[in-house]
């Protein structure tokens, strides 16, 4: 399994508007199943393609917001690396405050119970 970026205004504005809605500790999870509508992807790889957003309501610090992002793509990025059995999906994934000072492992947790409703 691979993870790709999800690029692009109009995909993003697609996901955020038509996407289902996942709600966990430290994050917030918006998707759709297939792949973007966009003509230069790759179609021969099963891919996750993922965005994350976070907003300055989320931190003041653009350090910190960084930093939440990252855990979050690879909590994501460890837990599809060897499964074969995720469909492709578009993720937009809004990390939480809680997301900063909880241990990777809590993040970690609720990626896999994100992962678990595909298996």
């Amino acid at each position: 399994m691979h993870l790709s970026r999800l690029s692009g205004r109009k995909t993003c504005d697609r996901v955020m508007k038509n996407g289902k809605v996942w709600k966990g500790k430290t994050m917030l999870v918006r998707w759709l199943s297939g792949r973007p509508r966009n003509q230069r992807i790759n179609t021969l790889k099963q891919t996750v393609y993922l965005g994350t957003y976070a907003t300055t309501k989320l931190h003041k610090s653009a350090v910190k917001r960084n930093r939440m992002r990252r855990r979050c793509r690879e909590a994501l990025r460890v837990a599809i690396q060897d499964s074969q059995s995720i469909p492709i999906l578009q993720l937009l994934m809004t990390p939480r405050s809680s997301s900063l000072s909880c241990d990777f492992k809590d993040v970690q947790e609720d990626v896999q119970s994100f992962l678990s409703q595909f298996s």
